[in-house]
């Protein structure tokens, strides 16, 4: 491009150089700016832009794709997360009656265990804890389970046989019940059998700023950088309050076995010590995953 009779030499050399800079990585695109990579840059390198003259040293001339290019691009497959990038977990604690019969808790737990068969399910299992922790709240059971979506959890409560189990199998026989759900980025979809599972909730003081329950957050999903042993570590923030129970942080560490479980428990304990200054109130319970075939009391 070079200057013509439509254009004075020192407006050419102005349009000149907003396009230089341009190309050195900012552009003004519907009047909003924005950075771009280095790979943006070497693509757009290879791009003819049109540009929306504007001979005002004030408003800088617009940088269009051409229209051919644009389509192709919207036309795209539009990219999906994978579930390794983001799941939904959902973990629920059960209390049974004290003397209930093994039949009806063993029916509980291979009905919960059957819904794995719906295709809503990343992950599923339940049965009985090894270890409940709390001295305020304590549990017998749990259900661990993994969406790729809320919609697919809203979908998992609300198919006829999750309502059945719930309805026939559950209630019926249950003293307490706490449910917590969040939303994971650290997580891979399932699990090993024989994995063991350390499940913690955290109920944060009241009128705690945005900064301190960031902090936690910050601490709590710090934990596997300072203790390889552990496999997994989902932290979130819980967003179903109706049965959490005031709980709003939670956390799953996965790994290889109850050894490598125990072995590490007190060196997790001194890094969560960081932040108990902010924390009123936690439920820790341990969960061994049983193989499919054993999934039953």
């Amino acid at each position: 491009m070079g200057p013509s009779s439509s254009l004075g030499p020192s407006q050419y050399h102005r349009i000149k150089q907003w396009m230089d800079e341009g190309a050195a990585g900012k552009f003004k695109v519907a009047s909003f700016c924005f950075p771009i990579s280095n790979t943006t840059t070497k693509m757009l390198a290879r791009t003819r832009f049109i540009p929306s003259f504007s001979l005002s040293p004030h408003n800088p001339p617009i940088f269009r794709r051409p229209t051919s290019l644009t389509n192709r691009r919207n036309n795209q497959t539009p990219i999906i997360m994978s579930a390794q990038d983001q799941i939904v977990e959902h973990v629920v604690l059960f209390k049974l009656k004290p003397d209930v019969d093994s039949t009806k808790v063993a029916a509980m737990v291979s009905g919960l265990n059957a819904l794995t068969s719906l295709n809503l399910t990343l992950h599923l299992s339940a049965g009985q804890l090894l270890r409940s922790r709390s001295s305020s709240l304590t549990f017998t059971h749990m259900l661990h389970s993994r969406y790729r979506s809320k919609d697919h959890l809203q979908e998992y409560a609300a198919h006829p046989d999750h309502v059945r189990v719930v309805t026939e199998n559950i209630k019926p026989i249950i003293d307490d019940i706490m449910a917590v759900d969040w939303i994971s980025t650290g997580a891979s979809v399932s699990p090993k059998p024989g994995s063991a599972m350390r499940v913690t909730f955290l109920k944060l003081k009241e009128d705690l700023g945005e900064n301190e329950k960031s902090r936690v957050l910050e601490v709590i999903g710090g934990i596997k950088d300072e203790f390889p042993a552990i496999e997994q570590l989902s932290v979130g923030e819980n967003f179903s309050h109706d049965r959490a129970k005031g709980y709003t942080i939670a956390s799953v560490a996965v790994l290889a076995d109850l050894e490598a479980l125990d072995s590490n428990a007190e060196l997790v304990k001194l890094q969560k010590e960081k932040v108990k200054d902010s924390i009123e109130s936690v439920v820790v319970v341990d969960y061994v995953i049983p193989p499919p075939q054993a999934a039953n009391l």
